[in-house]
């Protein structure tokens, strides 16, 4: 009796099903939540118009905004402050005190001479002219210029120390440099500005790295829910703008000039006009600078022309608050860094593919590894040495 075995074929493989396309809600949600911060502010503004007494009294903002926003904002920037990397970039530190000294020096020097010569034109009102120059003393951003840095192939280890240190060095020089920069027409009182910077910014800092450094369970939690907590620091920043503006439109009902409030609405149309135009021009001349500095080194070049232009909102907005918290000029001050920040992401998003590809060509024309600095020679490497003076011979 003679038995067949049936033999079952295997299925042909097939590929997988493309990924459904995201609907349009999918994609407004993204959208939103991509740009929260920049929505945010927007719909604060409008509804600090609508009903400023909200903001100006009945949510006291003395209190939730001038400190516990202010001081939430830089608690858990002190809980996530990476110091341990601002220890391992500094073999680059000849590269690191240039970035730094054109971000705070270079860029607000020159932002004081235009808005002289802005001045001199009558082309802006005393107030705007000031509220540039106070967000020309400001450090770089942080999670943008790493986020445009990375994208665009630049050297993100530079990203993450610079950023890093500008910001912890930003909160103690900004207040010198705007202090010098406008002197008595400031109204500072040095003093008393340093001891609410001690209580906001620095005792916050401080708590936060105690945090990151002895109580790990609490660190790992802000980690882990990294992005809720960016999120509502985020929410605490749109607040405080929404209480300024509030301050700002309310004013008792007495406000009702362009002479009350400082600036007429053709003088802020300028001032947006030519903060956008003096980016572009801080932009093409740290990009000319770093060619002369860093000639053969384009992942350096990359991150430079970020780093050296970008101004950070999210300190930025507590530390001028701090400075002028009493001020009626406090939302013309913080006018400027309102317009910057999204002008800075709009320029970086557009040059990010376009700079990702220069960096590929270069390093191929170059023959360099992946991180922008060993040259490729058969099977040796040769670490290139970043130094100033070493590297363009007649350069200064």
């Amino acid at each position: 009796m003679s038995s067949t075995t049936a033999v079952v074929e295997a299925p042909p493989d097939t590929d997988p099903p493309p990924p459904t396309p995201p609907t349009k809600l999918q994609k407004l949600k993204a959208f939103c939540v991509t740009n929260s911060l920049l929505l945010g502010i927007l719909l604060s503004i409008l509804l600090a118009l609508a009903y400023p007494k909200l903001g100006a009294v009945y949510l006291a903002p003395k209190v939730t905004a001038t400190y516990i926003c202010v001081i939430y904002i830089f608690l858990l920037s002190g809980i996530s402050l990476k110091t341990k990397e601002l220890v391992n970039a500094l073999s680059n530190w000849k590269f690191n005190a240039v970035v730094q000294v054109f971000s705070l020096g270079v860029v607000s020097g020159l932002t004081f001479l235009l808005c002289k010569l802005l001045l001199a034109m009558n082309a802006t009102s005393q107030n705007l002219a000031e509220g540039l120059t106070i967000t020309a003393c400001l450090p770089m951003t942080i999670n943008m210029v790493i986020v445009l840095t990375k994208s665009s192939g630049g050297d993100e280890a530079s990203a993450v120390f610079n950023a890093a240190f500008g910001n912890l060095l930003g909160v103690f020089l900004t207040p010198l440099l705007v202090l010098a920069y406008l002197g008595d027409d400031s109204s500072i009182d040095f003093l008393t500005v340093l001891f609410k910077l001690g209580v906001r910014v620095l005792l916050p800092l401080f708590v936060g790295q105690i945090i990151q450094f002895f109580f790990v369970k609490i660190k790992q939690f802000v980690a882990d829910n990294k992005f809720y907590f960016k999120k509502s620091q985020e929410f605490a920043l749109v607040f405080i703008v929404y209480t300024v503006f509030c301050k700002n439109f309310y004013d008792d009902g007495t406000t009702s000039s362009a002479s009350d409030v400082g600036a007429t609405t053709e003088e802020v149309i300028i001032m947006i006009v030519i903060i956008a135009f003096w980016i572009i021009m801080l932009m093409i001349l740290s990009w000319i600078t770093f060619y002369f500095l860093y000639h053969d080194c384009p992942t350096l070049r990359v991150f430079a022309l970020f780093g050296c232009s970008h101004k950070t909102i999210a300190m930025g907005i507590p530390l001028i608050t701090a400075l002028y918290e009493t001020s009626p000029k406090l939302a013309l001050y913080t006018l400027p860094i309102l317009v910057w920040h999204p002008t800075q992401l709009i320029l970086g998003s557009l040059l990010a593919p376009r700079l990702s590809k220069w960096v590929e060509d270069e390093k191929g024309r170059l023959n360099l590894e992946d991180d922008g600095f060993t040259k490729k020679r058969g099977s040796e490497s040769e670490q290139f040495t970043i130094d100033i003076g070493e590297e363009e011979n007649n350069v200064l």
